[in-house]
């Protein structure tokens, strides 16, 4: 098959930055000698070096802490969390360091913390977690979530550019799916932050979603349509800073809005989303906007029981098909 899939494409930004600018350089745990928990990296340490491809201890704590010291130092370090769930333990260094840096010595921090994220590979609640809503409240981060081949390449090169804290938002869920295999476009491909996605065109509804759950959106779209309904489906893309002009203008046009994300729906994204609709489009609404996420339950280990805790086409169609009745 053609094309690059997600981890492909994660690679080649890898790569072709690291050749790029001196500067870049990858850290974190098993990534040298063993090529990553997932081999995004395979065959890195040989090619650039142990001193652009460093490998660590288990310790998120000290490998944020190292890569915001290198940052301040001008090196522009890529900081990989084996599985996102543990940037937890690196919370210090990035909220009370990174993010604050510029406002307090005027001094960016060209940092980018990157993972994998979410469910869909019964990985339980330690490895499975959406943990953007944990950062999203904190000034100074940048949070980006790629749910396509072209989209995880080009806003991974220009995280990578940025000259402050980015946390990197990758969905091993979407790694090595075969049907989401894409071509890229040539020459440099950089996506800028900060703008939202139209991934599919529609007239009567719109859906404002982000990450794995775009896929099931533009499935539950497609099923939709065979009815006569026509649902618009934006992707955020980035979730701090984010594109609300994009959605409110979606949101004026359908006048009825689904917002759905992976992660729980109480205290999730979405709710700021739909508040900012709400501010900024009521007049045009016709129905409330509603919310669709995950419930307030650590993500089950049991497939059946993850399958049943993850929103899903059926579920979404669901709640598309009852705003569209409002």
């Amino acid at each position: 098959m053609s094309g690059l899939t997600y981890l492909e494409a994660v690679r080649e930004a890898l790569r072709e930055e690291l050749e790029r600018d001196r500067r870049v350089f990858l850290i974190g745990e098993d990534l040298g000698a063993y090529g990553g928990a997932f081999k995004i990296t395979q065959g890195f340490q040989e090619r650039y070096g142990m001193h652009r491809v460093v490998d660590t201890p288990i310790s998120e704590l000290g490998i944020v802490g190292a890569a915001v010291g290198a940052a301040l130092m001008g090196l522009r370090p890529v900081a990989e969390m084996q599985f996102m769930d543990f940037v937890s333990c690196a919370f210090d260094p990035l909220v009370n360091w990174a993010a604050k840096c510029r406002y307090r010595w005027g001094k960016g921090v060209p940092l980018v913390v990157r993972g994998p994220a979410g469910g869909g590979t019964t990985g339980g609640p330690f490895h499975g977690q959406n943990v953007e809503s944990y950062f999203a409240n904190v000034a100074g981060l940048k949070l980006v979530s790629a749910a396509t081949a072209r989209d995880a390449k080009g806003l991974l090169k220009a995280a990578i550019r940025d000259e402050d804290p980015v946390l990197f938002f990758e969905y091993k869920a979407l790694y090595r799916r075969p049907d989401l295999r894409e071509e890229m476009p040539p020459g440099d491909h950089v996506v800028p932050l900060g703008l939202a996605d139209v991934k599919r065109e529609g007239r009567d509804l719109t859906v404002v979603t982000w990450g794995t759950t775009l896929h099931p959106c533009l499935e539950a779209a497609r099923r939709l349509e065979r009815d006569g309904v026509s649902v618009e489906v934006v992707d955020l893309r980035t979730l701090v800073p984010w594109d609300r002009e994009t959605v409110v203008t979606s949101a004026r046009k359908t006048a009825k809005v689904l917002v759905a994300h992976e992660a729980p729906t109480l205290g999730g994204f979405g709710g700021e989303v739909a508040a900012a609709i709400q501010e900024e489009a009521f007049e045009w609404l016709d129905a409330p906007v509603r919310r669709l996420g995950a419930p307030s339950t650590p993500i089950p280990f049991a497939p059946s029981l993850e399958q049943a805790f993850l929103p899903d086409a059926a579920r979404i169609e669901a709640a598309l098909r009852d705003l569209h009745a409002y």
